[in-house]
């Protein structure tokens, strides 16, 4: 990281106007890597460059798509738009990049076919992708309006994992033909060469049936383009070859909260920008290309402002002027919320958590790490309520007391089921100071309920406590719990992921929970996004050890997973509505309060729903009803991972 003297004034002009400057997350991301297109445009057979297409009008349009290390993710990076009017042919040269060690068959790019809109507009519809690599029996191409049979290739991979993918590899030349009336498309780089061929009419998917027009754009997967020329100018023009100036930046992935002693190498290590360039180039760029500075400073608490400059031109030289961005983030002495003061003061009864409702045949499960005072009773207390708290169907101690209406003519503390560790007290005190404690509170709906509570001690040992068939819920519809303290605090720290969201996917899962027969299992937690709609949280339902997957939902109404008999699961979605929107939803999602249901029907079918209450106060949903492939009811489990983005469980 660099600390640069002669950017002191410019810091000192962006902390002046701090307040004006805005981030956002999330871009397209287009890189200029300056090739000599002009001599490009020639080439060998025997290398690949080679074609029978009349090159005479193409225009230099220079720039690289993905991650030089062959880090980019699918749909992470896009190519500009080219428009296709009808009765036209495209031609477009680029060199395809892939990686040396990649073992896996589709790690190439794929063309998207869709009609005249913008990705994520209302009213944007697709046709379907074609991908470089052939595998019948995979994933080559997909979509409504591809017919699979119509495509050749004198290169067949039978599984993801064959031999042969470097051959895919050098100069493409890639033509889209729409002169008589269907679509021919060829992918050729004079080794493997892909066709696809339908000469019946395209359907017309515009909104207004007088634009005829289509559009296409590439998307690389574990490989980056270069891209060289093509004959139709862009949405945003060509891109010459020429060293371009920074325009603006964005600032993706700064933590918001920093622990109070980080230093700022430290803190802003995983930072990167997207730096705008002339003539709309974009390229990413590393927390070692930014100089960083914290307003006011680093060394006090409260919220403060990251101001980044980038001061150089996309080829690396010095700019005529450097680009600023800033964002927030907080100055804390904990990572995490407290419920009760940090040395244990805080009496009780003098702080509460906030009422949860536990619908008829719910379980709603809470973790948190308990810090205990100096007797039994000062440690967690569970409080068992109507919403108004008017009626107290139990107050739960963690020792195994407690009071309340609990069970019609029996003490509640009676019915207390421990198991067994608790009976040397001495020892279950010591353990609780730090023990991550899971409560699973349960409305059975019928006027009953369970509470079971699993407390992980100091010392390694599992420590249990059970009250089952509390019996004087007189509302079920009207049942709720929260915790208290007692001279203790507890901290909600329960992270998944990385808190500056560089956690990839599948990277961390939290624990599994089962859903029993005829019951539903609720988590709430925080969701911190980050710069793509697919990095947020992600539900996964399976069996018990997880060899079988129902379903891997995304939050963005994407997943997959056996879900229906002969249907997708991203397909059975219903969204509430709210994410047509998605740049909206995206932005409100960024600590947005989460909770999932999941509820087990008992006879092979479940449901899934998630509400979102989005930074924006709106509240976002999303069903998946009637799973029908849970070959197992009696080990249905629920857990999350994530992608690029972190939770905070309550």
């Amino acid at each position: 990281m660099k600390y640069l003297n002669k950017l002191a004034s410019v810091f000192f002009i962006a902390a002046l106007g701090v307040m004006t400057l805005t981030s956002c997350e999330g871009s397209d991301l287009f890189k200029v890597n300056a090739p000599d297109w002009l001599s490009e445009m020639g080439g060998d057979e025997e290398e690949g460059g080679g074609d029978e297409e009349d090159l005479s009008g193409q225009k230099e349009d220079v720039y690289t798509i993905g991650a030089t290390d062959f880090s980019t993710g699918w749909w992470s990076t896009w190519s500009k738009y080219y428009v296709i009017p009808e009765a036209t042919k495209w031609i477009a040269q680029f060199t395809l990049n892939i990686n040396p060690s990649a073992p896996n068959t589709y790690k190439n790019f794929a063309m998207i076919i869709c009609n005249d809109e913008d990705r994520g507009a209302t009213n944007y519809k697709e046709y379907g992708a074609i991908r470089f690599d052939n595998q019948p029996s995979g994933n080559s191409e997909w979509g409504d309006y591809i017919d699979r049979g119509l495509i050749e290739s004198n290169l067949t991979f039978e599984t993801d994992t064959d031999e042969g993918v470097q051959k895919l590899g050098g100069k493409v030349t890639l033509t889209l033909d729409r002169t008589e009336g269907g679509m021919i498309v060829k992918m050729t780089n004079g080794t493997v060469t892909k066709t696809y061929k339908q000469t019946s009419a395209l359907a017309n998917l515009n909104a207004d049936q007088s634009n005829t027009n289509i559009r296409v754009f590439l998307v690389p997967e574990g490989s980056y383009i270069d891209w060289i020329s093509t004959n139709i100018e862009p949405i945003g023009g060509c891109t010459e070859a020429g060293d371009k100036q920074p325009l603006k930046m964005t600032l993706n992935g700064a933590p918001k909260k920093v622990l109070l002693g980080t230093t700022m190498e430290e803190a802003f290590a995983n930072v990167t920008a997207t730096v705008e360039f002339e003539q709309g180039v974009t390229a990413n760029v590393t927390a070692a290309d930014l100089t960083f500075q914290a307003v006011p400073d680093m060394n006090s608490l409260g919220t403060k402002t990251l101001v980044a400059a980038y001061s150089k031109t996309y080829k690396g030289e010095g700019a005529t002027a450097p680009v600023i961005a800033s964002v927030q983030f907080d100055v804390v002495d904990k990572m995490y919320t407290l419920l009760g003061a940090a040395d244990n003061s805080s009496g009780f009864w003098s702080e509460h958590s906030t009422a949860i409702k536990v619908a008829p045949k719910e379980t709603f499960v809470s973790t948190f790490t308990n810090y205990c005072g100096g007797a039994n009773w000062n440690n967690f207390v569970m409080v068992l309520a109507s919403q108004d708290g008017s009626t107290e169907y139990g107050v739960l101690r963690a020792d195994n007391w407690g009071w309340g209406t609990g069970w019609a003519g029996e003490d509640l503390a009676s019915k207390c089921t421990p198991s067994g560790g608790q009976s040397d007290w001495a020892a279950w005190l010591a353990a609780m100071n730090g023990a991550k404690v899971t409560i699973y509170v349960t409305n059975n709906g019928d006027g009953t309920a369970d509470v079971r509570c699993v407390m992980l001690g100091t010392d390694g040992v599992e420590y249990k406590q059970d009250y089952i068939g509390l019996n004087t819920v007189t509302n079920p519809d009207d049942f709720y719990f929260h915790l208290t303290i007692d001279n203790c605090h507890l901290e909600f720290d329960d992270l998944l992921g990385a808190d500056d969201n560089s956690s990839g996917f599948w990277s961390a899962h939290s624990p599994y929970i089962k859903v029993d027969k005829g019951q539903t299992v609720t988590r709430r937690f925080r969701n911190y996004s980050g710069g793509a709609n697919w990095n947020n949280f992600v539900t996964v339902l399976t069996n018990a050890d997880g060899s079988t997957e129902y379903g891997v939902l995304r939050a963005d109404n994407w997943g997959w997973g056996t879900g229906w008999v002969g249907e997708e699961l991203a397909s059975k979605c219903t969204p509430s509505g709210g994410q047509s929107d998605w740049a909206t939803w995206l932005a409100a999602m960024d600590d947005a309060m989460v909770t999932v249901s999941v509820t087990n029907h008992g006879d092979g079918t479940a449901d899934v729903r998630c509400v979102m209450v989005g930074n924006d106060g709106v509240t976002y949903t999303q069903d998946y009803i009637g799973l029908n492939t849970v070959t197992d009811p009696d080990a249905l489990y629920m857990h999350f991972t994530i992608d690029g983005c972190h939770l905070v469980f309550e």
